[in-house]
């Protein structure tokens, strides 16, 4: 029988279990076994649900099995699966355990979550992790965002003497394309197009975070994000996380591990509150952006909530109702009150932090970004 199995047989046996191949017909060699065991021991029901043991090193010798049969990304996702499915959220207050883990976003919300349950020893390795996920994503947009965010910065005042730096190339050589010169292959640029520059911070920008339970990963994803807008000096950037109270974090965005490790994650939920907060923030409103990241679920007022955004948007104020910050698609989130806020113009959508940039520009440059 086994000779007529097609090649998929194997990965087919892996997904559905030994349950599905009771007589053992699928052959698996010694690596395949070792994965398949792995795998059973997280995800197969019964009596042999959550088979990683008690013990410390049972746990650990399962998470050196996953690093040795997959990859980085699979990795991450069955480190998320255990953390739910075998409630063995305890790997994570034990230093030996934490260092074995593969950092993520994810992670560094658990982390964040449970940071207070941990004993002073795990506390440590907990903030090494997550300054190594904070490097990794500040890395990944620091260039991209900073670009994007100084071109519309300076977009809207045109320099025709402008210096070197602030030359802008795509419209110097759209201009001067009559000058091309066939024999040198060139554009000879008569007249420079530039940037003028600015003296002083034009935009106020506001990150408004929902800490709740729910928003974990977006929590993160802005920490970072409003960490690398503070090293803009043409940007007055604001950090203030709230649940049913109101924190403000501004004077932690130049150690965005310590402001992650200032937010406290879960607790309730008062949008309105927190407009109220931001308010007192705004001192000119038409130079005042507000991104609020949550899912809009308000435990307060909706009323007060949404006079608070109505009297924002009267006043001038841009403001971006960020479902969610993350990669993995649209959140739960309260439908009434984001059609509410459609319909005083205020944008409400889930966002990528790689889109994060472009949604940037687009408010600073005027434009109403996102899609519903």
């Amino acid at each position: 029988m086994t000779e007529d199995l097609p090649p998929s047989a194997e990965r087919w046996r892996l997904i559905l279990g030994r349950d599905a191949d009771p007589e053992n017909d699928v052959p698996l060699d010694i690596h395949t076994r070792g994965m398949d065991k792995v795998l059973e021991q997280l995800y197969q029901p019964g009596d042999r649900r959550g088979g990683l043991g008690a013990s410390s090193p049972g746990v650990n010798r399962w998470l050196g099995d996953i690093r040795r049969y997959f990859p980085t990304p699979v990795v991450q996702v069955m480190q998320r699966d255990a953390l739910e499915r075998l409630n063995i959220t305890r790997m994570l207050l034990e230093p030996e355990l934490l260092e074995g883990l593969e950092p993520d976003v994810h992670l560094a919300g658990a982390l964040l979550a449970l940071r207070d349950a941990m004993p002073d020893t795990t506390r440590e390795t907990a903030r090494q992790v997550v300054a190594r996920v904070v490097a990794d994503l500040e890395r990944k947009w620091r260039l991209p965002l900073l670009t994007a965010a100084r071109r519309a910065l300076r977009s809207h005042r045109r320099s025709m003497r402008p210096r070197p730096a602030d030359i802008d190339w795509p419209q110097t050589i759209y201009r001067n394309l009559k000058n091309y010169q066939p024999d040198l292959k060139t554009v000879i640029p008569e007249k420079l197009v530039g940037f003028a520059r600015q003296g002083r911070a034009l935009q106020r920008v506001i990150l408004l975070v929902d800490q709740s339970g729910s928003m974990a990963a977006s929590v993160v994803y802005a920490g970072v994000l409003g960490a690398v807008l503070a090293s803009l000096p043409a940007l007055d950037t604001r950090f203030v996380a709230f649940d049913t109270a109101v924190a403000d974090l501004s004077d932690r965005l130049g150690e965005p591990v310590d402001l992650l490790f200032g937010i406290q994650l879960g607790g309730g939920t008062d949008i309105g509150g927190a407009l109220g907060y931001a308010q007192t923030l705004i001192e000119k409103p038409r130079e005042t952006i507000l991104f609020l990241v949550s899912d809009l679920y308000e435990g307060g007022s909706r009323a007060a909530m949404l006079q608070q955004f109505g009297h924002m948007v009267r006043s001038g104020v841009r403001v971006v109702a960020l479902l969610a910050l993350s990669d993995e698609g649209a959140p739960a989130y309260d439908h009434d009150n984001a059609t509410a806020l459609a319909a005083m113009g205020i944008p409400a959508f889930a966002c990528t932090p790689d889109e994060f940039s472009n949604v940037l520009v687009g408010v600073l440059e005027g434009n109403t970004p996102g899609r519903r």
